[in-house]
């Protein structure tokens, strides 16, 4: 399966997201490749960091690719991985159209605040645009990133995901907490960290599965 992971606006936590998908994907036994299609590299640059720190088990392939490269090389490359995720940037942009084109799932995640719930309805502009030219489905997920602990945020963008047609909102969300930064920093995922952090650690995996679990149906 090809993933992509993107949108419209930045600061939604992409690459937190494209990473960690990555090696969740890795620990349970796929060959993964990681595309950093962000002009910023921040998935490259993780990737760097986490070689350093973890060595030969790094778990997954890392590249950069940018514009229609990511599309042709893409293309070339599917046949030699079980899964392909593409990280993009968060803006409309030929890197992200070239990913949408060929893959087989779009993951947006959005912050649960006005200005970030607002792109929604540009990123279902863009999706309708993709489909009507691509040859093959393309499944989107949206779910709420950094979510608060409580509060009628969460309730309010979560009510506005789950009433746009044609993207399946996915009703697990990803809370506000330090354990992600902290496991970058180390060069790690979620899933890695040691002491383990279980409430950030059972929402990923609740997200995660709930997506893999129909990307296999």
């Amino acid at each position: 399966m090809i993933y992509t992971i993107g949108g419209i606006k930045g600061g939604s936590g992409k690459t937190t997201i494209a990473t960690n998908l990555a090696i969740w994907l890795a620990q349970k036994g796929s060959d993964v490749l990681l595309v950093d299609a962000d002009e910023q590299e921040t998935a490259t640059d993780f990737s760097a960091w986490r070689e350093q720190n973890v060595g030969d088990e790094m778990g997954y392939t890392s590249i950069k690719l940018t514009g229609e490269s990511v599309r042709t090389q893409v293309t070339k490359l599917k046949a030699k991985y079980e899964h392909i995720v593409i990280d993009t940037g968060g803006r409309d942009t030929t890197s992200q159209r070239a990913a949408l084109v060929i893959s087989d799932y779009y993951l947006v995640p959005f912050n649960p605040r006005s200005f970030d719930i607002w792109t929604v309805y540009k990123v279902q502009n863009l999706v309708g645009e993709i489909r009507a030219v691509k040859a093959s489905p393309l499944n989107v997920y949206t779910f709420l990133n950094r979510a608060d602990p409580r509060g009628a945020d969460n309730d309010e963008a979560a009510e506005i995901l789950m009433q746009c047609e044609g993207m399946n909102y996915v009703p697990n969300p990803l809370g506000n907490r330090k354990a992600f930064s902290h496991a970058a920093g180390k060069g790690l995922g979620i899933v890695e960290l040691n002491p383990p952090d279980e409430k950030a650690s059972t929402e990923l995996n609740n997200l995660f599965t709930y997506i893999f679990s129909n990307s296999i149906n």
